[in-house]
């Protein structure tokens, strides 16, 4: 397990360009799949997640090549047997295998998904929606069963807004026959440019009034070209950094659409903020106030970005409340901010209280998860002292090095 090695008392200063969203290249991936013909995805961050389903696509009997963020795809005869389910469960996203090769081959068995592990995080809607298009289910000892001789449209209401559930149940309606409408869908930016991706290949996808997806089954899914869309998870977390070191960074390859929910809450606090055309430049002006945050479904706060705030907070002026209902196991960074000198409360799973401004010392911590892990980086780039933080490979999960882009900001960073 590699582990990096932060000084702290660096500001940040310079530009950097933000990467292609992870939350929207494994879905994309997946998606080819159901392609007839030659996809070529381009702006695909290089991080272990989307080296892994390449992998998986690879073990499918694809042809993958992937050289300069760009991923072409060539469809061959799928192999189910070859496919490595150690890959499987690695990957939280490997989910997402099962819609497109539900609908291409009438009948698939997978263990559960790996990856992150935050909260129950259960996969009952995704089965829930392919029941609804006519599959049979069975989830036993930890291995997914589906089978059906054909998917039908539908009307599904989902229990629960769920992105990965719903990007599932679109992909598998691509080629079912009739109409399918999802009701209460995701439908935060990845989302949307998984449906843009799909419709390029020839799916009839749209996007209705609020949070339903209308899908109208086509006999072919055929191949494609597509630029995915740049990370606003990344994006937000070194606006923090800005932040949190009282420095100055210009974020290029933005899309603003994305970050209204961010945007504002930078602007409510105090935080210095310049937009440019496709960039947004963040700096510290003054000290900061204290917030009331609640991660929510898009358009709303986004639930990856609780806890780089989280740590915002601590340098915030009086008591700020974070709230996370759509997961219980994200406050486990607290805990490690807690020792660290922050003053916080956890109130329950879901909530913690926040006081500030109080100053951090650097010492050994856990990465914890990929968000998570990411925060306390970003701690130690402020902690006084040396700062460890274990399971660096988590970071390289979601982050395109993120601690090389950081160092060349100013950051003292080593990785052992």
């Amino acid at each position: 397990m590699s582990k990096l090695i932060i000084q702290g008392g660096r500001k940040l200063r310079g530009e950097i360009r933000i990467s292609g969203m992870k939350n929207a290249a494994t879905p994309i991936l997946a998606a080819c799949i159901l392609a007839k013909e030659k996809c070529v995805i381009k702006n695909i961050p290089d991080i272990s997640d989307v080296n892994t389903m390449l992998q998986i696509l690879k073990s499918l009997g694809f042809s993958v090549l992937y050289k300069n963020h760009t991923a072409t795809i060539l469809p061959r005869k799928i192999e189910l047997k070859g496919l490595d389910v150690s890959l499987i469960q690695k990957l939280r996203s490997s989910i997402l295998i099962l819609g497109p090769l539900l609908a291409r081959m009438g009948k698939i068995s997978l263990p559960e998904p790996g990856g992150c592990i935050i909260g129950r995080r259960p996969i009952d809607t995704h089965l829930y929606g392919f029941q609804k298009l006519g599959a049979k289910v069975l989830h036993k000892n930890k291995q997914i069963f589906l089978s059906a001789q054909k998917l039908s449209g539908a009307e599904i209401i989902l229990p629960e807004f769920s992105v990965t559930a719903t990007e599932n149940i679109l992909m598998a309606a691509c080629i079912a026959e009739g109409t399918t409408i999802i009701k209460l869908a995701a439908i935060e930016p990845h989302v949307i440019d998984l449906i843009k991706f799909l419709n390029t290949m020839g799916a009839n996808i749209k996007q209705e009034l609020g949070h339903t997806i209308v899908v109208k089954g086509v006999k072919k899914i055929f191949g494609g070209e597509h630029t995915v869309i740049p990370d606003s998870i990344e994006a937000g977390t070194f606006a923090i950094a800005a932040l949190i070191t009282k420095g100055r960074l210009k974020l290029l390859g933005i899309e603003h659409s994305h970050l209204d929910a961010v945007y504002e809450l930078l602007e409510r606090i105090g935080a210095g903020l310049i937009l440019g055309k496709n960039s947004a430049e963040i700096f510290f002006k003054k000290p900061l106030s204290s917030f009331k945050l609640q991660a929510l479904p898009y358009p709303g706060f986004p639930t990856d970005l609780q806890a780089p705030f989280g740590l915002l907070a601590t340098g915030c002026k009086g008591t700020s409340l974070i709230h996370d209902p759509l997961y219980e196991g994200r406050m486990g960074y607290v805990n490690e901010l807690i020792k660290m000198g922050a003053n916080a409360t956890i109130c329950d799973p879901h909530r913690v209280l926040i006081t500030g401004p109080t100053a951090l010392k650097g010492m050994e911590i856990k990465g914890l998860d990929l968000r998570a892990g990411a925060t306390l980086v970003l701690a130690g780039l402020i902690a006084q002292g040396r700062t460890v933080v274990d399971g660096a490979e988590n970071l390289d999960r979601g982050y395109e090095r993120f601690d090389e882009r950081l160092c060349a900001l100013g950051a003292d960073i080593k990785r052992e």
